[in-house]
């Protein structure tokens, strides 16, 4: 066997998984039929056991599934896959049901199949390390747990206290499991484990102990109720409604697992492992799946472990990073920071200022400190990590300083030449433009090898992304650098090529821009907004737009029409842009912080805003048609197509950037799995023709050139 060990000694068969070639165990092929191999001489042996230890070879227990075998799956396979799954399953009721005591000994990390190998044991013995994670995370991959992971879940802990580890993939260290009652027992290291393994086995030899599940036992009930209990009957009864309510329809998953955790209830547990196979089955070669496990898997993964990051310089960490401006996002930034036990400058024009954006912090954590989860001590303390300044001198040896000041070009340069001489020695320069071509502002820096673009997203202490912009003249180190200080914030960096707007700004501004051009094609705003959020989108373009201020999408408007005319040219403005300059400089609609934009804020505490009825008469076009796939379809099309454009300009270089950064930084669909990953999983030539179709229809905003399909062509993942 290639993946697994088995040792017979004194009466106790040690199972140990040990994938060879591989930092983890998975649920590859060969191990599959491993298992098979090592049940069947278990039960060949039985006579001369009195009990089986599960164990690893690796740091971690086990992984779970091989997904890179998950991605290659066709629809035809599903047949293939149940009749594999259900091969699993009776290997593990084999091993449960022999009569011998079965102890699973937790060394590190179960996770997704992983966890469902751990309960195959009849005692669960881990090591009391909070570093350790169990659970099954398979819902955010667009699966379910498919190895009796539902079925068993449902049955510990019954159909009310499984949903957050099924349904929402919650995960819990050793001390969590211990009060769920997942783990019975915690011992201090791994060399514990096997002596309190076999203290449990010799109890079972005297009938101190059972060696069987609980739902093996005649008089077994599930906690909480059955679904015929009046008080889970009626949770069931709106659940579905629920769920379909924060899906939209759109990620199968969920729903499958509510499903099989229900069914498989009303029935013996055996025919509730066939009912979980038969969802898993059917949810495992599908397209979303696919998009998700690519996305949340492969490429989160890729990012985590540097792949965007340059091969050069030590990991880094600043000591002390200076911010310039104290506004929303210059506090939120100082907040991440002082989070991570990072010394922050908080520079405004005054101190006043200065101190308000300090105080964000202490919003940020008064929740905290309310419900008990953070000491005033420890608010205190992480207050003290920055420090509120008016002056430029206060900056001296920061190795790290962040401009986040208004988005005005001279503004940018002016505090830059300011604040970058109080740089130390090897010290870097950031711009948090969202939007100003980076090597345009560095030409106000004196050494535009160390100045880079460092985009933070709003609310920063919600906004997970961070966009690294290389300037034309951005050393490798300093990229370098950039990624490690974002990561030392525990916030994921995409590296991009400079260019306006980069990568996230453009292909955001595409899709808020495509949602105003079809209000002003006469569709009515409603109808805009519900094509958003029925796409996936969180909130449909025109809130956006009011989110961020239609005066700013204005401001960068002029900002790009002056610098065209700096270089000779004209620019041609969308008409989404046009009827947004119409809504700012003829309708005084500035946004959501002016209190008027497409919607109406009432002043009324707990009042909800509202479509502006003006709306209707200046825009709306009566007895227009319109069909909601087609303006769903403008939405997302018009985003992958303006992505797949900066891949072949070379703004992307690198598929994980552009999935995660549209996921994370713009809000695509997470069940397309990105929006490059949009256009893979949907068939490159298909994606092509439709966007063909569209651009006839609305424009050269959907059009493909051969070059663009090219680079969509040469990035194509394979598994």
């Amino acid at each position: 066997m290639n993946t697994i060990d088995y040792e017979l000694q004194d009466g106790i068969a040690t199972i140990t998984f040990d994938e060879q070639g591989s930092p983890v165990n998975t649920m590859c092929a060969q191990w599959q039929a491993d298992l098979a191999e090592v049940t069947a001489r278990v039960v060949r042996e039985q006579a001369q056991l009195r009990g089986i230890l599960l164990a690893s070879a690796k740091p971690t227990f086990f992984a779970g599934a091989d997904l890179k075998g998950t991605m290659r799956l066709q629809p035809s396979d599903a047949p293939r896959v149940f009749h594999e799954i259900e091969q699993t399953k009776k290997n593990f009721r084999a091993l449960e049901t022999l009569g011998k005591p079965v102890v699973s000994c937790l060394n590190g990390s179960a996770l997704g199949g992983g966890w469902e190998v751990a309960l195959v044991g009849h005692h669960r013995v881990a090591v009391d390390d909070p570093k350790i994670q169990f659970g099954m995370p398979e819902i955010t991959l667009g699966l379910i747990p498919g190895a009796g992971g539902i079925t068993k879940m449902t049955r510990l802990l019954g159909l009310m206290g499984a949903q957050p580890y099924i349904l929402e993939s919650k995960l819990f260290d050793p001390r969590e499991a211990l009060r769920l009652g997942l783990v019975h027992e915690l011992v201090a290291a791994a060399g514990d484990l096997r002596p309190a393994a076999l203290a449990w086995i010799e109890r079972c030899a005297s009938g101190a102990a059972p060696a069987r599940h609980p739902w093996d036992d005649p008089d077994y009930r599930m906690p909480g109720g059955a679904p015929s209990h009046p008080k889970i009957a009626g949770m069931l009864a709106v659940a579905p409604a629920v769920l379909k309510q924060k899906t939209r329809g759109l990620y199968p998953a969920p729903e499958y697992a509510l499903a099989a955790m229900v069914e498989g209830a009303l029935v013996d547990f055996d025919t509730a492992l066939r009912i979980e196979s038969r969802y898993l089955a059917r949810l495992i070669v599908s397209p979303v799946a696919k998009n998700m496990i690519n996305t949340f898997f492969f490429n989160l993964n890729a990012i985590k472990s540097g792949q965007s990051r340059p091969r050069v310089a030590e990991r880094y960490r600043p000591r002390q990073v200076g911010i310039l401006g104290a506004g929303m996002m210059g506090g939120g930034i100082a907040y991440a920071q002082a989070s991570r036990g990072i010394a922050t400058v908080l520079r405004d024009v005054s101190l006043e200022k200065a101190q308000a954006g300090r105080d964000y912090s202490r919003k940020a954590t008064q929740g905290r400190v309310a419900t008990g989860r953070m000491s005033s001590q420890e608010q205190e303390a992480l207050l003290a990590q920055i420090t509120p300044t008016d002056s430029v001198q206060a900056l001296q040896g920061c190795d790290l300083i962040i401009e986040a000041v208004f988005e005005n070009r001279e503004l940018k340069a002016r505090v830059t030449q300011e604040a970058e001489a109080m740089l130390a020695p090897g010290g870097f320069f950031a711009s948090n433009t969202s939007t100003l071509p980076i090597s345009g502002l560095a030409k106000a820096s004196r050494a535009p090898e160390r100045f880079v673009g460092i985009h933070f997203f709003s609310p920063v202490d919600k906004m997970k992304l961070v966009e690294i912009i290389r300037g034309r003249q951005t050393s490798d180190e300093t990229v370098a650098r950039a990624f490690d200080y974002v990561q030392a914030l525990g916030k994921i960096p995409i590296v991009v090529n400079d260019s306006r707007g980069f990568f996230t700004s453009r292909v955001f501004g595409t899709f808020v821009m495509e949602g105003a051009a079809m209000l002003g094609e006469g569709i009515p705003a409603a109808v805009v907004e519900h094509a958003g959020t029925q796409a996936g989108m969180p909130v449909g373009p025109l809130a956006v737009l009011d989110e961020t201020a239609l005066s700013l999408s204005v401001h960068v408007l002029d900002q790009t029409r002056a610098d065209y005319r700096a270089e000779g040219g004209t620019y041609i403005a969308s008409a989404g842009e046009l009827l947004v300059e119409r809504m700012v400089k003829e309708f005084d609609r500035n946004g959501r912080a002016a209190g008027a934009g497409f919607y109406e804020y009432p002043a009324e505490p707990g009042a909800k805003k509202y479509l502006w009825p003006e709306l209707k008469r200046l825009f709306e076009q009566p007895g227009i048609r319109w069909d909601m796939q087609e303006l769903q379809d403008r939405l997302l099309y018009r985003q992958a197509v303006e992505t797949a454009r900066c891949l072949a300009e070379r703004v992307l270089t690198t598929v994980h950037d552009a999935n995660v950064g549209s996921i994370f930084g713009i809000g695509f669909p997470a069940w397309t799995g990105g929006a490059l990953q949009f256009i893979y999983g949907m068939g490159i030539e298909p994606f092509c023709r439709r966007a063909a179709q569209l651009a006839e229809r609305h424009g050269p905003g959907f059009a493909l050139t051969g070059t663009v399909i090219d680079a969509i062509r040469s990035h194509q993942p394979t598994y």
